[in-house]
């Protein structure tokens, strides 16, 4: 798996014989261990779910949404979702379209990641916490305007900050996470003309503030904190304003949050889920 990629899969065959031949290199927010075969249940499950969903994103005719998955348990949180991209349809060359998959993933064992463009299978095959996706369907204004960043490679990367933790301050630039990147991008094109205007991430972040976006406010202990800092190399709580680390409050943008927001700021549709 390399960054934006542009693999198609046009069977599930395909993407099975590639998930048992490679060994994925970055994840969305986890630590990484040593590598494991994919269990041909998992397998089946997470394309039975890429299948279910693609059929669902071509019902609804949207072209573009926000679609998150649950990789990890994150209850004692509050939250059922770790990890949103931005799901877009892409001219296959033969008159029709595949979906693909923009997201951001940190590199195993490091902190720092890349952009990928995945399938739908590819996104789902992350060894899933629960077999659930969930999605919003964007306004009309919204899927253009993103639509034409997404298939910029340029404009695409414009707010991708490499350094990584997984609860980077939302408000902040010293790192950035899976999920900010992909509201910061949303911020992006909400704000750019078809012109290769560079905008920054202070930009972006005003523009989420102006609209209202609330990030979610955890609550992390400082033995938990120092404990993931000493044994996660993408985890980092210096960048968020002492007051309210100290006092264990920790603001970051979370899959929830985002899946929330967008109908609320009139960006989107209701969200929809699909459990298997």
């Amino acid at each position: 798996m390399t960054p934006l990629t542009t693999l198609k899969h046009g069977c599930a065959t395909a993407i099975l014989v590639l998930a048992a031949l490679v060994s994925p290199a970055a994840h969305a927010g986890r630590s990484c261990t040593a590598p494991q075969p994919p269990r041909t249940s998992t397998v089946e499950r997470a394309l039975t779910l890429a299948e279910r969903t693609h059929q669902a994103l071509e019902a609804s005719g949207a072209r573009v949404v926000v679609l998150a998955r649950a990789g990890q348990d994150l209850s004692k949180y509050g939250l059922r979702y770790s990890h949103v991209g931005i799901a877009y349809q892409q001219d296959d060359g033969q008159g029709g379209h595949v979906w693909r998959v923009l997201h951001k993933l940190n590199e195993c064992g490091t902190a720092v990641s890349a952009i990928y463009r995945q399938g739908l299978g590819e996104f789902f095959l992350d060894d899933l916490w629960r077999f659930e996706a969930a999605w919003v369907v964007l306004s009309p204004e919204a899927q253009t305007r993103l639509l034409a960043v997404l298939q910029d490679p340029y404009r695409a990367t414009a707010v991708h900050h490499k350094p990584y933790s997984m609860v980077s301050y939302a408000w902040g630039q010293t790192y950035q996470q899976s999920n900010q990147w992909a509201i910061e991008t949303l911020a992006l094109a909400m704000q750019a003309d078809t012109a290769r205007t560079p905008l920054t991430r202070g930009q972006a972040q005003a523009w989420l503030q102006g609209r209202q976006y609330v990030p979610s406010m955890l609550r992390i202990g400082a033995m938990t904190r120092l404990g993931a800092r000493m044994t996660a190399a993408n985890v980092a709580f210096d960048d968020h304003p002492p007051a309210q680390r100290f006092s264990d409050n920790i603001e970051t943008v979370t899959a929830d949050s985002v899946l929330q927001w967008l109908p609320r700021a009139g960006l989107g549709q209701p969200m929809v889920t699909l459990r298997l």
